[in-house]
């Protein structure tokens, strides 16, 4: 197994992904999961920036993760908006051109990245996908890239008590 690994994390794709699925991922067990099972030295979350939810952003921290912020603006209805594909897409790309890794690890169920996937795969830079949702999207299975569905671990990566 090569041993410089990255996971680049859509976090709201992640989020909601499992909170469709009924349960609540502990990310500290994720976290580590990720280090054990595909050896990822670091773990990118590209998140909306919202005051409110500083704690939140200060534990995911403090379990080892690095987030990469997008400001947020707000819809007709009030609602955050963050979409972080680019800046996903831009920091993998950037990452790949200057050698950072020798495996990315794509979490996301969104057919958006169909074309990243494509392109770590032409590069020889693609262990996995890890899908947070049933719900992975057709553009991603035509990548012929090794899905992992998060549903099936929820035994190991489910928050069991509150924070």
């Amino acid at each position: 197994m090569k041993g410089n690994n990255i996971a680049y994390i859509d976090g709201a794709n992640l989020y909601n992904g499992i909170s469709e699925l009924g349960w609540e991922l502990d990310y500290n067990r994720f976290r580590k999961w990720l280090k054990d099972k595909y050896n990822v030295e670091k773990a990118y979350i590209f998140i909306g920036l919202i005051a409110r939810y500083k704690d939140l952003y200060a534990y995911l921290q403090e379990t080892g993760y690095t987030l990469i912020f997008k400001e947020t603006v707000y819809d007709g209805a009030g609602k955050p908006k963050g979409n972080c594909d680019a800046d996903l897409v831009l920091k993998v790309t950037r990452d790949t051109y200057e050698e950072m890794f020798d495996e990315a690890i794509i979490v996301t169920s969104d057919g958006d990245y169909a074309s990243l996937i494509s392109f770590l795969k032409e590069k020889g830079k693609i262990k996995a996908i890890l899908s947070p949702s049933d719900k992975c999207s057709v553009l991603l299975k035509r990548t012929n890239t090794k899905i992992t569905n998060l549903s099936w671990l929820k035994n190991k990566l489910e928050r069991k008590s509150p924070r």
